[in-house]
């Protein structure tokens, strides 16, 4: 019990260094779910931190997919508690499997893949990096209503992704990644060669601005169901999405700067988003 009081933690740990948006909006769950919901994030950070800092990304993420093949069996693949705090959502939770599975192919992507050429293809990478996350989270939140509310916790994990997407334009760039769709890029006449130099013009900002468009749409889908969530998840659900939606606005404000500077909402803003929910 003291073993997986610290595993908990150490998976609280995890989520307020890397996520505090994430931290903040699901602080509001009940104990119980609150913790189930650090060891999902635990889980889904260790994957994206091996193929993003990874010495050998690829061996890793091969020997981490077989420690979970394991888990699945019931063994505790190694001592890091993540595995232990895993285990307890597991047998509290009906957990949905194969959307773990997704979310390790999805970060496997990122090791091949460097270009998306359409809106479509960056849907089906963003389901599986971050839509995935929502289907994990959704027998902890809303276990009576897990299957109706599938589709819009799909499109809430899209519009999240888009929107990072849209936030670390140019830190991808650095790591030789494009997500935003070379046809749409084509199509406003803004090239390759002007996304390398970092020029924002008018062009630059019609691509950023459809994509945008894309995600609003999508967190408005994913928020069209939120009375199917139990009262105690409602919040946070719904916090999660205006606090990530809110991201877009910070970055219009700011005139598009997403070359240099990271795009935060800032506690305070955070705080206004939350009480005025």
């Amino acid at each position: 019990m003291k073993d997986l009081m610290k595993a908990y933690q150490h998976c609280e740990t995890i989520i307020k260094q890397h996520s505090k948006t994430f931290y903040k909006a699901f602080m509001l769950l009940p104990k119980e779910k609150k913790q189930s919901v650090w060891a999902v994030y635990a889980f889904c950070r260790q994957v994206d931190d091996i193929v993003d800092e990874g010495m050998n990304p690829k061996e890793e993420l091969f020997a981490f997919r077989g420690m979970f093949a394991d888990f699945l069996k019931g063994e505790l693949p190694s001592e890091d508690p993540m595995w232990l705090a895993l285990q307890d959502v597991f047998n509290r939770y009906e957990m949905d499997v194969q959307s773990f599975h997704d979310m390790i192919v999805g970060q496997e992507m990122d090791l091949y893949k460097k270009l998306y050429n359409s809106e479509e293809e960056v849907l089906h990478y963003s389901y599986h990096v971050a839509s995935t996350v929502g289907l994990m989270l959704l027998p902890i939140l809303a276990p009576k209503n897990k299957d109706i509310l599938r589709e819009d916790a799909i499109a809430l994990g899209q519009a999240m992704q888009i929107t990072n997407i849209l936030r670390d334009i140019g830190e991808d760039l650095e790591r030789g990644r494009i997500y935003l769709p070379i046809e749409m890029l084509e199509k406003a006449g803004y090239s390759l060669d002007d996304l390398n130099k970092h020029i924002v013009n008018n062009k630059f900002i019609s691509v950023w601005e459809e994509m945008a468009t894309k995600a609003e749409s999508l967190y408005e889908q994913a928020l069209s169901t939120i009375h199917l969530y139990p009262i105690h998840s409602r919040a946070p659900v719904k916090g999660a999405a205006h606090l990530y939606r809110a991201i877009l606005g910070s970055i219009r404000k700011k005139g598009y700067s997403v070359f240099k500077k990271k795009h935060y909402v800032s506690s305070e803003e955070k705080n206004q988003i939350i009480t005025q929910m």
